[in-house]
């Protein structure tokens, strides 16, 4: 299970300096989603398959419906669809994928043979546990957050609206 631990670890580190490096947004964007995997792998081997869950459903699904918003928004017309068939090439799509691949190969090593989910650490954390804490000791602080969320939604909206010309 280290080995797994530790691989994921890398991938992640290369996907994450990868999002740094980049100079296009779609580039960047996939290395991105390959990071948030490769720490949700990191969660499923530290036993704690719900966080793991969580990450891909909320970070790397929301962060594709980001995208698409916010490409929806812009709505940069025919220019930028020439533009995005040459970014989209199939070598974009070589590093994000290969490292996925390893991402898929260690998920698949983790599998159990007899039915049981072996973590790295000695004791799994389920959804009660993580309600518990979240609505218990850290209720403020997960308030404090949704209204911080909230606010750079509004703030989001208010940069990105076109005012009507008058």
């Amino acid at each position: 299970m280290q080995i797994i631990f530790y691989i994921a670890a890398v991938v992640a580190l290369l996907a994450t300096v990868r999002v740094v490096s980049a100079t296009n947004p779609v580039h960047a964007l996939l290395n991105l989603i390959v990071s948030l995997l490769a720490v949700a792998l990191i969660f499923f081997t530290l036993g704690a398959p719900f966080a793991g869950i969580l990450e891909i459903i909320v970070y790397a699904g929301a962060i594709m419906v980001l995208f698409v918003f916010v490409v929806m928004m812009l709505n940069l017309g025919d220019a930028t669809v020439a533009q995005e068939r040459k970014w989209l090439q199939p070598k974009v799509w070589i590093g994000p994928a290969f490292l996925s691949l390893v991402l898929l190969i260690e998920l698949g090593m983790m599998l159990p043979r007899d039915g049981v989910l072996h973590p790295a650490g000695h004791t799994l954390v389920d959804g009660k546990q993580v309600g518990m804490a979240l609505f218990g000791p850290y209720l403020l602080v997960v308030e404090l957050a949704s209204m911080l969320l909230l606010a750079a939604l509004v703030a989001a909206y208010h940069l990105g609206r076109q005012d009507e010309k008058e």
